[in-house]
């Protein structure tokens, strides 16, 4: 069962999960930046809430107390004349 897949994008599984715990991981941030659960292409709307889930059965904790994750902006280049509000296309 451990070696069920949790984030299917980067290909995380629970073994990894619970070793990232073990080693001190109480956030889905902490689980992330030990696995990168969370980091392909859906941004973790597919793991996250599992993740969550496994850091609160393991460490004993409600759901509700399981930090998420900081989210930020997906960066992308934009033409500076779109900033400047001049439309030069």
């Amino acid at each position: 069962m451990d070696d069920i897949i949790i984030c299917r994008c980067q290909e995380v599984t629970r073994q990894e999960i619970l070793d990232a715990i073990a080693a001190g991981a109480t956030t889905v941030d902490g689980v992330k930046r030990r696995t990168r659960a969370g980091m392909g292409l859906c941004q973790g709307k597919t793991c996250e809430r599992l993740v969550a889930k496994i850091i609160a059965e393991q460490t004993g904790r409600p759901m509700a107390e399981i930090l998420p994750p900081k989210s930020r902006i997906p960066v992308r280049p934009v033409k500076i004349g779109i900033i400047g509000g001049k439309d030069d296309e």
